[in-house]
């Protein structure tokens, strides 16, 4: 298993208790399109991947990321 595939797969287990749609997961769902999620949402979601991973995902790549691959691909780098 891939470095990539653990850390999507921990990130989309992450997202679960926060995907109240039952949205079917892909690194092309976006959070605000496809989940539909609010801003308090989002502070909840980015607070659970900041523990998980011991990350700090600033502002302004917050801005940035869109999509759940976006999301991955930012944790990947964070860890380095």
């Amino acid at each position: 298993m891939s470095d990539r595939t653990a850390v999507y797969d921990t990130v989309t287990a992450l997202i679960e208790p926060f995907n109240k749609k039952g949205v079917s997961l892909s690194d092309a769902t976006t959070f605000q399109g496809d989940l539909e999620w609010d801003s308090l949402t989002v502070m909840d979601f980015v607070a659970a991947i900041e523990d998980d991973f011991d990350i700090i995902i600033t502002m302004n790549m917050q801005a940035e990321i869109e999509t759940v691959g976006q999301l991955v691909d930012a944790v990947m780098k964070l860890k380095g």
